[in-house]
């Protein structure tokens, strides 16, 4: 062999394994390649910057929004979530649960267990890896990582899945979420796992994520991707009742509140960043079934959906949401602790900003709220609505209705839609106080 052309091939393989990519892989192949300091997924050969939603619905509406990624926490239904993605021209974030290791008897220290659930991950790795809408796996999602010897087993259970990927699908790359931006985890990460790139799901902490990324930077400088992120839970909004419900902003001030958040504090000059995904893409019950929900079951959008698109792609949609902007029970607001007797009558009120008002319908809807949800605000638990006969009148933006006689918390939401299949909701509770 010619020694020159020896050598050139030689330089050709050192170029291609410093830039993360190796030759001829097979379509839907994905890489991260570091340039200059800048991290980037190479998908297909091509540079690609996450714009996307966790979520596994409403895909059409995904893509028309610019989004290009979905996220999906575990492998339930996965052939058809990824051929629908593939349908959309998106790629998608496969979940690989991996159990809590608070309570390392659960799980980690049965290797029984361990083997089980490793051989059960293998299999749909290996079913799924060819797949070419698949952008990456995510081994577990909210895990921690203890630095004390006693969590050495969960970590050799941990990499033994990373690695088992990396062995058979080297053609993805690998990661984990964490909570927010902990120095502690992503310490023991990058000095005890081998995952590929780091995922966070934040929240209000986003606020704070520049400065701490910056301020972390001389232990730990790898490409991260933002997971999950979107307004305040109500575990960070803080604004209660005297009996501990959480106020719900309207879907009017929480796009607003979107918008804030990643034009003043998404990073995305920040070279290390991959992207990130919104949550929830879709309608989800957590602590009400409004909270995060970007969509209603029917699948009709929020303005929010027109924030993110704005966002992604900076054109304003010509369609809008009823602008609803928030309601009064008795004429008094959800943070003036409304208690009322039960069995009595009640007036409330939906107020809208704007004029245009036209072609606007209204559903009212009372849920009951029992202490369990009131009290677990990572509650997903779906409570039915009051029967609609408490209503005895409605004009649309106004109501009449009996309260009900059991004592306790509830809440009345009001639906509004119009013609261009989008939604808008706002919610009040009030607790029923029955006298001795």
């Amino acid at each position: 062999m010619n020694p020159y052309f020896f050598k050139l091939c030689l330089l050709y393989f050192l170029w291609l394994s410093f830039t993360g990519c190796k030759p001829a892989r097979p379509a839907g192949t994905v890489c991260i390649k570091s340039e200059h300091g800048t991290y980037r997924f190479y998908r297909n050969g091509k540079p690609f910057l996450v714009k996307g939603a966790s979520g596994f619905t409403n895909l059409k509406a995904l893509s028309e929004a610019g989004g290009n990624t979905i996220r999906v926490w575990d492998t339930t239904n996965l052939a058809g979530i990824l051929d629908s993605a593939q349908a959309y021209h998106l790629a998608v974030v496969v979940g690989l649960p991996m159990p809590d290791n608070k309570n390392m008897d659960d799980f980690y220290n049965d290797d029984a267990k361990v083997t089980a659930h490793y051989k059960n991950l293998q299999k749909a790795i290996n079913r799924y890896k060819h797949h070419t809408a698949l952008l990456c796996w995510c081994v577990g999602n909210e895990l921690t990582f203890p630095y004390k010897p006693n969590y050495n087993r969960f970590y050799t259970a941990f990499n033994h899945v990373v690695d088992m990927i990396h062995r058979d699908d080297p053609n993805h790359p690998v990661t984990t979420t964490i909570v927010n931006f902990q120095r502690k985890n992503i310490a023991c990460i990058k000095l005890r796992t081998n995952i590929d790139f780091l995922s966070l799901n934040i929240f209000s902490d986003i606020k704070y994520l520049k400065y701490n990324l910056k301020k972390f930077d001389w232990f730990w400088t790898g490409p991260f991707l933002i997971t999950e992120w979107g307004i305040d839970g109500p575990w960070q909004w803080g604004t209660q009742t005297a009996w501990g419900a959480y106020i719900e902003k309207s879907n009017i001030k929480k796009a607003e509140q979107y918008q804030d958040i990643y034009k003043n504090y998404m990073p995305v000059q920040d070279p290390r960043f991959l992207g990130s995904l919104v949550f929830y893409w879709g309608q989800k019950q957590e602590y009400t079934p409004t909270w995060f929900s970007l969509f209603d079951k029917a699948g009709r959008r929020s303005q929010i959906v027109n924030t993110i698109n704005f966002l992604w792609t900076g054109h304003q949609s010509t369609n809008q949401a009823p602008p609803l902007n928030y309601v009064l029970l008795n004429q008094l607001g959800g943070r003036d602790n409304i208690l009322l007797a039960g069995n009595t009558q009640a007036q409330s009120e939906v107020y809208l900003s704007g004029t245009d008002t036209a072609h606007i319908t209204y559903q009212w809807q009372l849920l009951p709220e029992d202490y369990h949800q009131v009290n677990n605000i990572y509650s997903q638990k779906e409570v039915a609505p009051i029967p609609h006969s408490f209503i005895t009148d409605s004009t649309g933006k106004r109501v009449t209705f009996r309260t009900p006689r059991k004592e306790g918390p509830y809440r009345l939401y009001i639906y509004a839609f119009n013609r261009q299949n989008y939604f808008a909701t706002c919610n009040i509770p009030f607790y029923v106080l029955n006298h001795p």
